[in-house]
């Protein structure tokens, strides 16, 4: 099993389904896991918790920056709504912009300096299916993650020299409770949609993402960065 004790790891969006599972994995490899999520909020007994709104980035970046030094950054954190791309405001567009992509290169920046003097580091940022085109009315939430694959590779070259890591993951349509509030009126019909796109005939798990994420922090993805993983069962 990977050891990340005296790791200390930042998760974003850790209050959600797919962040609590890697807050979740993280802890069990030893890590000191800090929560990051919005100020209203209830803290996690056993975590650290950065009360913060995302759509504030100069107070967001202050928060990290006062906290402990981290080893770890998960770019979690995002917003995404469904609707055709004209009913979307340009307020709208630019919020899911900067929550999903603009928020990681604020936090990656602060992160970054005491990664580079360990000579150690791993950055994951969250990416995608969607990038595949084949998803109807997310245009903003598609264009984040499109800018956070252009991030991800940017950084990996970057920060490489300094020892840190820099990948993504590209999780499928993981069964989460955000799928039953938004397709709360064709549950069913949703989860044939994604097996009958699938390889494989079960449902990605929010366990299955974690488990990559602490994989791509552990010694043996040691020679892994600048990729954009999928984790979507085949599609």
């Amino acid at each position: 099993m990977t050891d990340l004790s005296g790791k200390n790891a930042l998760v974003t969006g850790g209050l959600g389904t797919l962040g609590a599972a890697m807050a979740e994995t993280f802890k069990a490899a030893g890590a000191n896991v800090t929560i990051l999520d919005r100020p209203d909020g209830t803290p996690l007994e056993g975590y650290g918790y950065l009360g913060v709104d995302l759509n504030e980035l100069a107070g967001a970046e202050e928060a990290v920056r006062q906290a402990v030094p981290f080893d770890i950054l998960i770019n979690n954190a995002a917003l995404i709504i469904n609707k055709p791309h004209d009913a979307f405001s340009l307020m709208e567009y630019e919020d899911q912009i900067r929550v999903n992509s603009s928020a990681a290169f604020a936090l990656s920046r602060v992160c970054a300096p005491a990664m580079k003097e360990k000579n150690w580091g791993k950055i994951i940022n969250l990416t995608s299916i969607t990038l595949n085109g084949q998803w109807d009315g997310y245009v903003p939430y598609v264009a984040s993650k499109g800018a956070m694959l252009g991030l991800t590779k940017g950084l990996a070259r970057e920060l490489g020299p300094f020892g840190i890591n820099v990948n993504a993951i590209a999780p499928g349509a993981v069964k989460s409770a955000a799928e039953n509030r938004v397709f709360a009126d064709r549950l069913q019909e949703y989860n044939d949609w994604v097996l009958d796109r699938q390889c494989l005939k079960s449902r990605v798990e929010a366990s299955d993402v974690a488990d990559l994420a602490l994989f791509l922090c552990s010694d043996a993805a040691r020679m892994i960065s600048g990729q954009n993983v999928a984790i979507d069962g085949g599609w």
